[in-house]
């Protein structure tokens, strides 16, 4: 899917964009969410188990980010919790075990940039705007040419009918509504896409 945004002319002039399809490399990306529990602080958790690829046209304002979690991969070193989060009352899993974003619009100012697209959970499709920061390139000491870059956005759950919550004694419940997805993304140029 391209991208059709709002792009300053900073990020062609820079001497590092490098055309081509970059794929994740998942020993250096996480993939992060956090929840409020008892309104007092956040359970935090990530996805063990994800895939994303950018392609990086000639055209900045054509770049596409596709991608896709393995929801039964979630970790929150709790087995009984991450148990009860592939659940129907959470990911539902057994019928929904991917969740996928494709952006739709990007607007980049330096190195900072906000990205659009469509997140589908539980097979409801929302649109979701992260913000983020790109890192930087550089070549690692096998030749590869890596690409870094952080984001985040904030969801409300209830929109994908995540709705399971449990009412406390003294008022309120157990889970806030909003989660934050953060993601720390290191990503490889496919050399024969290089230009």
């Amino acid at each position: 899917m391209c991208l059709i945004g709002d792009m300053t002319t900073n990020l062609a002039s820079r001497s590092d964009y490098r055309v081509g399809t970059w794929s994740l490399d998942p020993t250096h990306s996480t993939l992060s969410f956090s929840v409020r529990h008892l309104a007092i602080s956040k359970v935090r958790g990530t996805f063990d188990s994800f895939e994303v690829t950018v392609v990086t046209p000639e055209d900045p304002s054509k770049i596409s980010v596709t991608a896709t979690v393995d929801v039964s991969s979630v970790n929150t070193a709790m087995e009984a919790r991450d148990n009860h989060l592939r659940t129907s009352d959470f990911f539902l899993v057994e019928e929904h075990p991917h969740m996928t974003f494709a952006s739709t619009d990007i607007t980049i100012d330096g190195d900072d940039f906000t990205l659009t697209g469509d997140l589908t959970l539980r097979g409801v499709t929302q649109s979701v705007t992260l913000t983020g920061e790109f890192g930087g390139i550089a070549t690692d000491g096998y030749g590869q040419v890596k690409a870094g870059a952080s984001a985040s956005t904030k969801i409300n759950r209830t929109e994908f009918g995540v709705n399971w919550n449990a009412a406390l004694e003294a008022g309120g419940f157990t889970l806030g509504d909003d989660v934050t997805i953060t993601m720390e993304l290191q990503l490889v140029l496919a050399p024969e896409t290089a230009a």
